[in-house]
């Protein structure tokens, strides 16, 4: 029998295993008694932007999101067929920042460790105080009164910082502070303060930390601490985060995978949660 003939009987049976797996893995069934996640007992969160014309970049990028119709339309065979190209910086909308990104030395992309980008996840409520100061950085003692009340952030959680920012989402002016193109020395937002960053990164061991704002630094930072912080540890960030107000402070399991790009110092981040019921 030739190889041809073997791949066509072997790939519909692989198929039909693929699909039946997803099935019960959906519905919680388990497979030769081992144990699998109940879906039904969770929330799923969606915790990403879109990517589309309105989506935010920083001030300095080069490009905006791209998208190029390929195909949209009945093919000659009578069925409907489209595809598109797209095309974007690496840091903008909800994406992730490499250690690499701040660090000679850090990993890429496609090397962070997966257990970075799925873990359980804190979220640390700074809304009130970012309300009143758009510059508000979370502190240290911000961090130490969650854990007084939520008990400790131990290693290996994803640490997200709540500030309220996604709401502006996509005014850029409003989010951003200002939206002078090609210009980012007047940008105000909110983010963590580098004693923060110590603190979660050095001593709390975080797998990652996120903010629902531009960036991991706050806006008008000009030397990058917090980045420079996690970079050196090989703790990536997420930024421009959204409905972290839809998340416990701590109970929910985090999954955030970027693209998998070699040699990337970030990447577009489709990032979710999974919240008991």
């Amino acid at each position: 029998m030739t190889s041809s003939r073997i791949r066509r009987r072997i790939l519909p049976l692989m198929k039909l295993v693929t699909t039946c797996v997803a099935v019960l893995l959906a519905t919680g069934v388990s497979i030769s008694g081992t144990q699998t996640i109940d879906l039904t007992k969770y929330t799923i969160v969606d915790l990403s932007h879109a990517y589309g014309p309105s989506t935010v970049f920083w001030p300095t990028s080069p490009k905006k999101f791209e998208l190029e119709k390929l195909a949209a339309g009945k093919t000659e065979g009578g069925y409907f067929y489209a595809a598109n190209m797209f095309a974007m910086p690496e840091h903008g909308g909800t994406h992730l920042d490499a250690p690499f990104h701040f660090s000679e030395n850090g990993l890429t992309t496609e090397r962070i460790p997966l257990e970075q980008l799925v873990a359980p996840a804190v979220v640390i409520d700074v809304t009130a105080s970012a309300a009143a100061d758009r510059d508000y950085r979370a502190t240290r003692d911000d961090v130490l009164r969650f854990e007084k009340t939520n008990g400790p952030i131990t290693r290996g959680t994803i640490v997200l910082l709540r500030t309220g920012w996604s709401r502006h989402w996509p005014n850029t002016r409003a989010y951003l502070g200002d939206d002078t193109p090609g210009d980012a020395s007047k940008l105000s937002f909110p983010s963590f303060s580098e004693d923060a960053a110590r603190l979660l990164v050095e001593v709390r061991g975080a797998a990652a930390i996120g903010v629902d704002t531009a960036s991991i630094d706050y806006g008008r930072s000009t030397d990058f601490m917090v980045h420079r912080v996690a970079a050196a540890k090989n703790v990536p960030g997420f930024e421009n985060l959204t409905n972290l107000d839809q998340l416990p402070a701590r109970g929910a399991l985090v999954v955030a995978l970027p693209l998998k790009i070699e040699g990337g110092s970030g990447g577009p981040l489709r990032a979710i949660a999974l919240v008991p019921r």
